[in-house]
């Protein structure tokens, strides 16, 4: 999950070098906290979170087999 976010997220941005993903695994969640450099925040969340939501919708997906449920939290 974690190198597929990555994956994603260094695509988006311009300084791929600051981006670190923190992930959290309990029994039943994932919890990813992102973090890009500050220049690249609005990259990452986009007009109007459609970005955001999208990579939350991708997550989701990709977590659903496994059973868990995932929260990404995108932190300046």
């Amino acid at each position: 999950m974690k190198e597929v976010l990555e994956l994603i997220i260094k695509s988006l941005v311009d300084d791929s070098e600051a981006v670190s993903i923190e992930e959290i695994i309990t029994e039943k969640n994932i919890n990813l906290k992102v973090r890009v450099a500050d220049g690249d925040m609005g990259k990452v969340i986009g007009k109007q979170g459609k970005i955001a939501k999208s990579i939350r919708t991708l997550a989701k997906s990709l977590s659903a087999k496994d059973g868990k449920r995932v929260n990404i939290e995108f932190i300046d």
